[in-house]
């Protein structure tokens, strides 16, 4: 494992042999970070959407409620005849 002033030396070395290009290198470096991150992103986004359940549309006709027709005064539960006039 290179020490502290060994890696000082060799990023010296590196600098004055790709001092002229290495701003043109950091840029490539950047964009292809860029472009892997992108990739990542669409990957990610194309896994979820193949694992979220496709939304369910309501019925076209809601069912209706039914409503109560017997007395609320009658105890017994059972319906009463209707009074014939």
């Amino acid at each position: 494992m290179p020490g502290g002033v060994e890696l000082i030396v060799l990023l010296v070395v590196m600098l004055l042999l790709f001092g002229s290009r290495l701003p043109s290198v950091m840029r490539n470096l950047g964009r292809g970070v860029t472009e892997f991150k992108k990739g990542v992103r669409s990957t990610e986004e194309d896994i979820r959407t193949s694992i979220d359940p496709p939304a369910i549309d309501p019925p076209a006709n809601p069912p209706t409620q039914h409503t109560d027709t017997t007395d609320p005064t009658d105890s017994s539960g059972e319906k009463r005849p209707k009074d014939e006039d």
